[in-house]
């Protein structure tokens, strides 16, 4: 991608990462979006008025804000890139603390590890994103261990 990509561009990555709608769904066509670029002008972060969206890692991969996981849960079939928790760990988690394997309650079943995903309460509720550190399978089958290295809790 070139050091000048485009909204459209982003469009792309993101439905390559999250499946297709998420592009649309991140990035609107008809909002206004804040993109920071580096100096040399590659995109770094894209925010919008209710905070940021994304960033752009030089991996070529997104790393979700609190806003950019409300997107994509909003437009993917539940639970994809989603980790699903209870009311056990729900505040922890929104207050920023890692996700473990035993509270999980429900995992999107392409959820590999280094995947950005979206920590959500049982009844929808957006607590958190970060990036998974077991498979779907695994977070399904074991006791212990971290599932989720939150990187933000939500407000």
């Amino acid at each position: 991608m070139s050091g000048s990509a485009s909204l459209a561009d982003l469009r792309v990555v993101a439905d390559y990462q999250f499946g297709a709608g998420a592009g649309d769904a991140l990035f609107p066509p008809d909002e206004e979006l804040s993109v920071r670029r580096s100096t040399s002008g590659r995109p770094r972060q894209v925010t919008a008025a209710a905070g940021r969206v994304v960033s752009y890692g030089v991996d070529g991969r997104f790393t979700l804000g609190v806003e950019g996981g409300r997107r994509l849960r909003s437009a993917l079939p539940h639970p994809e890139y989603s980790v699903v928790v209870g009311d056990e760990s729900a505040p922890f988690v929104r207050d920023g603390k890692n996700v473990f394997a035993k509270f999980v309650a429900d995992v999107g079943a392409a959820v590999r590890p280094r995947d950005e995903v979206v920590v959500v309460h049982d009844d929808g509720t957006v607590l958190a994103v970060g990036r998974a550190e077991l498979s779907a399978a695994e977070m399904r089958d074991f006791d212990s261990g971290m599932a989720v290295k939150v990187r933000a809790g939500a407000d």
